[in-house]
């Protein structure tokens, strides 16, 4: 697979968690430039409801600064798309239309999210037959958000927040029982240094049919720092010829809600300054890519365009 990538034209995202709690506070538009100062062009907004979100003004902000948007879809008690209920099931699959309806109208192209059940520490291991129903709605809905121009993808998440997919070979499984063409696995190291044994083995498997690919530290702070080879991983998947999105995720309580800090576990701030995290982030993947095969060969057309 042959790509176009260079340092300046990299496709990557900052979850706007790792500088601000609220998509709607009066400091996003400060945030949206600092972070397309650094390269950034997009943007993974926290979930919103969709019946509360002014999406006019939204969408007129991120516009604004030619930053496009990354949604969150998720479930809730009584909407649950991996539900036995056909009733509960419905509603699970409404909340993931109205997730798409919403990625649509703020001009976003792609969706993220936990689609498949709800979030939070599992009593236990999922029935299979709840996985296959999962899949196959989930697969429906990223048939219909093909339609619309948009790319749904589904989190693995480790084994305390979800017992239905914890690793690429799973998240493999359940592409194939979606029985959709269009449905794509969101990849994160953070989840991944729990439950892969290799992780860049674990990047080789999703390839085909990974569409984002997003770093996250083993701390949850600064991407140059942890237990996670981020650099090296970057590296791997341009030469693996993976020429897709990542994003770029990051926790501190001295950020985020409590609410939102208790539901994901920070209980400490690993960093302070949001920008500062965001600018070593792509200091890292830039590393990343210019010490791949491609990033060299693009330093090379560089230099002799450029002599």
């Amino acid at each position: 697979m042959t790509t176009d990538h260079d340092a300046g034209t990299l496709d990557v995202a900052c979850h706007l968690n790792v500088l601000l709690a609220d998509a709607f506070s009066d400091l996003v538009p400060a945030a949206l430039s600092a972070v397309v100062a650094e390269g950034y062009r997009r943007v993974v907004l926290p979930p919103l409801d969709p019946d509360a979100t002014d999406t006019a003004h939204l969408r007129d902000v991120l516009a604004a600064h030619d930053v496009s948007p990354i949604t969150i879809a998720g479930q809730a008690p009584g909407a649950d798309v991996s539900s036995a209920d056909p009733q509960e099931r419905a509603a699970g699959a409404a909340m993931l239309r109205a997730a798409l309806d919403l990625t649509v109208a703020l001009r976003g192209d792609q969706m993220n999210g936990v689609p498949y059940g709800l979030f939070g520490r599992p009593a236990g291991v999922t029935d299979p037959a709840a996985i296959e129903r999962a899949a196959v709605e989930v697969g429906r809905v990223a048939d219909e958000a093909a339609d619309r121009g948009v790319m749904m993808t589904f989190e693995v998440l480790n084994r305390y927040e979800t017992s239905v997919v914890n690793t690429a070979a799973q998240a493999m499984e359940f592409v194939a029982l979606s029985g959709s063409e269009n449905l794509r696995i969101h990849l994160d190291t953070f989840h991944m240094a729990v439950e892969e044994a290799d992780l860049a083995g674990a990047i080789t498997m999703a390839a085909p049919k990974l569409g984002y690919l997003e770093l996250g530290q083993s701390g949850r702070g600064m991407l140059s720092t942890g237990a996670v080879d981020l650099e090296a991983l970057v590296r791997h998947a341009f030469d693996i010829g993976w020429s897709g999105r990542f994003g770029v995720e990051a926790f501190s309580r001295s950020v985020l809600s409590p609410f939102a800090s208790d539901m994901l576990a920070i209980w400490r701030s690993p960093y302070l300054d949001g920008v500062g995290l965001a600018q070593d982030a792509m200091r890292v993947i830039r590393r990343g890519f210019a010490s791949s095969v491609e990033g060299r060969r693009a330093a090379r057309l560089s230099r002799v365009g450029g002599g």
